[in-house]
């Protein structure tokens, strides 16, 4: 029998685009890892892998993180080195709250502010005539002594295998060891690391550090020595920061220095011992968040959060030009008080309580037009008189041209128990020469002190310069939800607060607030000399949309349009905990990964 169809009956074949299964849209270019035991996020994949073994060795976050945080001074040297600097935040169950580790070094003794001013004028040179005290070895051991459970020796062994082994050289280092390339072949011991054979490095060429595996193998042979001695597993990390800063690494480190004609004596790193202390914060949409002192740029993110507040953010949305343009009028009235007051608080008083009462953020908040950017910078407030004191008034600095460098490198990691780490390592391993024999430079962090003595942070003998790396976490109930940072120099503390708000309030999941698309003011002073200023200029991610950038153009900002993902505005990571586990995310702006286990 045959069947006939009408015209509207017959089964329709469906076409071939029909055919196709429905597309996934993705939300974010980087996936957001899920796990149970433990999460880390890195600024390099390799870091973050090397954390994540630690992990499954039985090692807790702390562990985890120290030991990515020394696989990134291999894998990144371009961005940091061992020599360093490595501030580190810290929280475990029981605490009240994140204590801070400084791992950042004093200027030398001996140096005085009139001396390098007769020597160099308003100059800074380049090399070990910007040196401090390396910060980062002994923030790296007094983590894990202190918060730890595995031997150095076992937290040492993925960098140690990545320094004897090697890795493959990927785009970034590379361009950036070629672009210095005319100055590394004026220091030999640089020349052969970073230019072997004479160089340009090359992409997926294999890069091995043997004289920076041997000093961690130095150290972590101080380390089984001591234990075998009878040493507690603390006494025996200590015996291995002993060897650094008052045994034989020292004596190579200051014997350098000396035949280059500069001053860091074996008494400057014999004198210095990081830092400890509780972690300052503001109280934001029902969650504490918590920063560096102001050693470091770390309250401007309290400063900044605190006017945001007063303002229904959420009602405006989180890509518009509203927004935007308050995070920036809010940004800037920080960094004036960044640049009036803050500086190392055992040379200059900060007026800290003052400075992040809420109070005082109701007073500069009237500061702000929401139709008018202010076209310098704002000066800095009187936060004196919210402590019931007098005080100093706040440094107001001049405009100034140059090139900033670019550093840092970032990690962060959470366990199942609770425990939470947060570390931005800094100082790039091509800004002075190395050790010859150690494979490390000597912390050049002195690049972040003032030449002009009345700026707070100054430079002084045995001072501390005021740090841009600021890892932060974010407490609530306290336990800690969220450790997360940035590098980027100034753009870091602007990374932190613009995803702070789009997670808290316009609600976004934590890879998706990493990923939208950002601003970062550059009206105020970089951190580092000759401290570039640029009144009213900012930078935007094109992705805002060509609307949101014309209307903040309008409102008086200078607007620099840059493409999608631009390392200019920082480079997120972040890890949280919930009541389904764990979770990590990271930034595509730079070449992050976040794994969860």
């Amino acid at each position: 029998m045959t069947i006939a169809f009408r015209p509207d009956d017959r089964p329709r074949i469906p076409s071939a685009d029909e055919r196709r299964p429905p597309a996934i849209v993705a939300r974010h270019t980087r996936p957001a890892v899920r796990g149970l035991r433990c999460a880390i996020s890195s600024t390099h994949d390799l870091a973050t892998l090397a954390g994540q073994r630690v992990a499954a060795r039985g090692g807790n976050a702390i562990d985890a993180g120290v030991a990515a945080g020394i696989a990134l001074a291999v894998l990144e040297p371009h961005m940091c080195n061992f020599g360093g600097v490595a501030p580190i935040m810290v929280m475990r169950p029981g605490m009240a709250a994140p204590e801070t580790i400084d791992g950042v070094g004093a200027w030398p003794a001996g140096l005085a502010l009139e001396d390098y001013r007769q020597w160099f004028g308003g100059d800074m040179p380049i090399g070990l005539e910007r040196s401090v005290v390396p910060g980062a070895p002994a923030s790296w051991l007094t983590a894990l002594a202190r918060h730890g459970r595995l031997t150095l020796a076992e937290v040492l062994e993925p960098a140690m295998e990545l320094c004897v082994d090697g890795f493959a050289v990927y785009p970034g280092l590379a361009s950036f060891v070629n672009h210095f390339a005319d100055r590394l072949r004026g220091w030999p011991a640089s020349a052969a690391q970073w230019l072997p054979q004479g160089g340009p490095l090359r992409v997926g060429q294999r890069m091995v550090q043997p004289d920076l595996g041997r000093l961690l193998d130095t150290l972590a042979g101080a380390e089984r020595a001591a234990a075998a001695a009878g040493a507690s597993r603390e006494d025996a990390i200590q015996a291995a920061v002993d060897v650094f800063y008052q045994g034989e690494v020292a004596e190579r480190m200051s014997a350098f220095v000396a035949e280059q004609g500069w001053h860091l004596t074996r008494e400057d790193l014999a004198g210095w011992r990081p830092t400890i202390e509780t972690a300052p914060s503001v109280n934001y949409r029902g969650a504490d968040v918590h920063f560096c002192g102001p050693w470091t740029q770390g309250p401007m993110i309290g400063l900044a959060l605190n006017i945001l507040e007063g303002y229904d953010l959420a009602a405006m949305g989180g890509g518009t030009a509203d927004f935007h343009h308050l995070f920036c009028e809010a940004i800037k009235l920080a960094a004036a008080d960044r640049e009036g007051f803050f500086g190392d608080p055992r040379h200059v008083d900060v007026p800290m309580r003052g400075l992040l009462d809420k109070a005082y953020a109701d007073e500069r908040r009237r500061l702000i037009r929401l139709d008018r950017a202010h076209p310098g910078l704002p000066p800095p407030g009187a936060p004196w008189r919210h402590e019931g004191r007098a005080g100093r008034e706040g440094y107001v600095p001049a405009p100034a041209g140059g090139v900033a460098p670019p550093d840092t490198s970032y990690v962060c990691a959470m366990d199942a128990q609770g425990n939470a780490f947060s570390a931005t390592p800094s100082d790039h391993a091509m800004g002075s020469p190395l050790v010859p024999g150690l494979g490390i430079v000597v912390s050049h962090r002195g690049a972040q002190l003032w030449l002009d003595p009345a700026h707070p942070s100054a430079m002084a003998p045995g001072k501390r310069p005021r740090l841009t790396p600021n890892p932060a976490m974010l407490v609530r109930g306290g336990r800690a939800e969220m450790a997360f940072g940035s590098p980027g120099e100034d753009a870091q503390t602007q990374a932190m607060v613009q995803m702070l708000c789009q997670h808290l309030d316009f609600g976004l999941d934590l890879q998706s607030a990493i990923e939208a698309p950002r601003v970062a003011s550059q009206g105020f002073p970089s951190s580092f000399h000759p401290h570039v200023f640029r009144p009213g200029a900012m930078l935007a991610e094109e992705t805002l949309g060509a609307a949101a950038l014309e209307e903040l153009s309008r409102r008086g900002h200078r607007v620099q349009a840059i493409p999608r993902f631009s390392y200019g505005v920082g480079a997120l990571c972040a890890v949280q905990s919930g009541a389904e586990g764990l979770l990590g995310a990271a930034d595509p702006r730079r070449d992050c990964l976040a794994l969860a286990w």
